[in-house]
């Protein structure tokens, strides 16, 4: 915990000032430590810190002053305003890792071994797919795809196989937007003792904040909003389960060696204190800008949840503040014209992640799902058309100005 003990009363503020500890050379802000290990008075001490008799930084693999501030941080954020059941403020653990893809890994090694299964759902990063689907069936570790929208699916998918261990939710989901019912899904795995983890990284804590729904896990790419300037890679992973994460999680973490490091973690820092005034632009943006690619005939869809023709948008209502930053649409010509748009742009950015401040726009099918089988993303609706768009802070009507000229 922070050694700040002031009652804060809203989430900025938590944004700005949590997990932040008084520097003993009276800095501002917590330096970054760029160092490599730490000294020990005596040999004693060492012995005491090895054995876990004594708290005190060891080595930067397994713990750094710079990077435990953004990771109490997190945990502050996705923890705020919930109580758990005896009505005292909840608790979390979060680990900082080098990438969300590392912090993935960790979360599926250290809960999952060979024979067990993990449900998900088709509509998830291209990486994610590819970790299910092509890397961890050589561990014995297997998944099962099916439409998690319908609880009734759901609940027929889970009840039909004892060895689903893991429900995997992203949600809103990449690139189609999707979104699932949180509290709905966690009630129906919670009757099948399953593992929940929920990928917070499109909403953020300040739209969604899953734990209150009874998961067990929250992962980032920290890379994306909470970051929110496009420097510096990371991901993170928070747990409930203290123990288990301090213990069994810590250690796989360790061993596996996706750390994050110092400067990434000051950047994460620095970057969060702007959360809140950042998603509150970005989101107000994206609903217009939405608004404007439904209306023009060059786009046959458009992917946003703050739209009542998005199928997901009452499911969102139940469980986000707003419903986000980020939206997809389909071009009506297809590969040609989407590939005519992207080049067209001029103020608006040409890449693939999310969440930086400018706008960023890219091709799902031949970039973040180009591992993805052809015949797969178009049934889970990643289609030649498709486009991704991180609506960034820009002023909107610039940004409006700058996709009509690209739509022509």
């Amino acid at each position: 915990m922070s050694d700040n003990e002031f009652p804060y009363t809203g989430f900025g503020s938590v944004a700005i000032h949590g997990g932040h500890r008084s520097d003993p050379n009276y800095a501002h802000l917590t330096p970054i430590y760029a160092s490599s290990t730490y000294v020990f008075d005596t040999a004693e001490q060492g012995m005491r810190r090895f054995s876990g008799e004594e708290q005190g930084y060891i080595y930067s693999r397994w713990g750094n002053p710079t990077i435990t501030e953004a990771e109490e941080r997190i945990s502050a954020l996705e923890s705020f305003g919930i109580k758990d059941k005896n009505g005292t403020p909840f608790q979390l653990k979060t680990i900082l890792h080098a990438s969300g893809m590392s912090a993935i890994s960790t979360m599926m090694i250290a809960t999952l071994k060979a024979g067990d299964k993990i449900l998900s759902h088709p509509s998830l990063y291209g990486g994610v797919h590819e970790l299910v689907e092509k890397l961890l069936p050589s561990l014995g570790i297997e998944a099962v795809l099916a439409d998690l929208v319908d609880l009734n699916i759901a609940a027929a998918a889970m009840k039909a196989d004892d060895k689903i261990k893991l429900l995997y939710l992203e949600t809103p989901a990449n690139p189609t937007i999707q979104c699932v019912d949180i509290a709905g899904l966690t009630a129906l795995a919670k009757q099948q003792n399953m593992i929940v983890a929920v990928d917070n990284t499109f909403a953020t804590p300040y739209l969604q904040q899953p734990f209150q729904f009874g998961v067990d896990y929250v992962l980032h790419s920290t890379t994306k909003f909470l970051n929110g300037h496009g420097t510096a890679i990371g991901g993170a992973l928070v747990g409930k389960d203290l123990e288990f994460m301090n213990g069994h999680v810590t250690k796989v973490h360790r061993l596996l060696g996706g750390c994050s490091n110092p400067f990434d973690a000051f950047l994460l820092s620095q970057g969060m204190k702007t959360l809140e005034v950042r998603m509150e632009r970005h989101c107000s943006n994206a609903m217009e800008v939405a608004n404007f690619l439904e209306a023009h005939p060059a786009v046959s869809k458009v992917n946003y949840l703050g739209l009542t023709s998005h199928p997901d948008h009452h499911t969102s209502l139940k469980q986000m503040r707003h419903p986000g930053a980020m939206l997809s649409f389909e071009m009506k010509d297809g590969l040609n014209a989407a590939k005519q748009f992207i080049d067209k742009l001029q103020m608006c950015i040409r890449a693939v992640s999310l969440g930086t401040c400018d706008t960023l726009l890219s091709h799902p099918a031949s970039m973040t799902h180009h591992g993805v089988p052809k015949e797969q993303r178009e049934a889970y609706g990643i289609t030649d058309g498709l486009i991704r768009m991180s609506v960034g802070i820009e002023n909107v009507s610039d940004i409006i100005s700058d996709l009509s000229q690209a739509l022509g």
